[in-house]
């Protein structure tokens, strides 16, 4: 069974309740189709219900009826969702006038419905930026316990099963922080070691904290940095199977981590992989998918109190679909 297949059954096993806030957007109603017919996941549509099902009926869409939709105009709770917005965000000048109208928002709405405990998950990004995506689950869900830095991991499916869980490995951060401080790159660790237990499956996590150098065989203060981080992540996560620095081949390679990191438990057999930066991450990652042939799925937003997904606007009916079984597999 591969991956994806593998997260469609955990997904099933435990179905979440997740929102899809762009809902009258074609890619998007045509993955929900999907993911309604394949039962993955109990969707939450945001929109107005008379055109999503005369979209539905245009486009031969059969389970769209399987949905809940709310309408942002005419909702029921909009007053409700305007004062728990007005007092989360009151320290910060939020007017009840206010609230009303950024509760008509598409995005801020999915937000308050996951802030009180009615939906587990939300995708969005077919349309809107990545700004628009984290401003209001930033400012709503917020990030979780003891992190403070939101980042993107990247799951990349090889055709080398000797390597990773059976030829897959993770990366962060790929997507989110440019230059992340020792501590964000401590906290990066520990949330893409959940994400890969939660989204990949890995039973065992094995976290290789990326440098140009192996154990100081560079004197730098970029190499440095990583060992700085390496060492706060191991307070942070104190279980978590993490080292560093290493260089690439070193984490991943088990001759080349037994020559350079001798004594290492990580060092060749790594599955995780933290880049030092924004740059490296995202550049890495691409390299790749486009040279090496590999699927990249992502990036998975981490960091937050609830799985708040953000799509390319690029992305295709697919890509969608696969992140909402992501989104749904990471909620629970």
């Amino acid at each position: 069974m591969d991956l994806l297949n593998q997260i469609i059954t955990r997904a099933k096993a435990n179905k979440q309740r997740i929102v899809l806030p762009e809902a009258e957007e074609e890619r998007t109603l045509r993955a929900a189709d999907k993911v309604l017919a394949d039962d993955i996941a109990e969707l939450i549509l945001i929109g107005n219900p008379d055109n999503i099902k005369r979209l539905a009926g245009e486009w031969g869409l059969k389970h769209i009826e399987k949905a809940t939709i709310v309408d942002p105009e005419n909702n029921p709770r909009s007053e409700e969702y305007a004062a728990l917005l007005t007092e989360l965000r009151k320290n910060k000048g939020m007017t009840i006038e206010k609230a009303r109208e950024l509760v008509k928002n598409n995005l801020y709405l999915g937000c308050m419905i996951i802030k009180t405990e009615g939906a587990d998950g939300q995708i969005s990004g077919a349309l809107s930026t990545t700004g628009d995506t984290l401003r209001p689950a930033l400012q709503i869900i917020k990030c979780a316990p003891g992190i403070s830095v939101v980042s993107g991991a990247m799951l990349i499916l090889t055709h080398e099963k000797q390597y990773g869980e059976n030829g897959v490995v993770v990366m962060g951060d790929v997507a989110v922080t440019p230059n992340p401080t020792a501590d964000q790159m401590a906290q990066i660790a520990y949330t893409t070691a959940e994400t890969a237990k939660s989204v990949a499956g890995f039973k065992n996590p094995m976290v290789a904290m990326l440098s140009f150098s192996t154990k100081g065989s560079a004197k730098h203060e970029l190499s440095q940095k990583i060992a700085d981080a390496t060492q706060m992540a191991k307070e942070l996560a104190p279980d978590l199977s993490l080292d560093g620095e290493l260089q690439f081949d070193a984490a991943i390679v088990p001759s080349v981590g037994e020559q350079k990191a001798k004594g290492s438990k990580v060092a060749g057999h790594a599955n995780v992989f933290i880049f030092p930066d924004l740059q490296s991450g995202n550049i890495g990652y691409k390299i790749a998918q486009r040279l090496g042939g590999f699927e990249a799925i992502g990036p998975i937003l981490q960091g937050l109190n609830k799985p708040i997904s953000d799509l390319s606007r690029g992305c295709n009916e697919e890509d969608v679909y696969k992140l909402a079984v992501i989104t749904a597999a990471q909620s629970i």
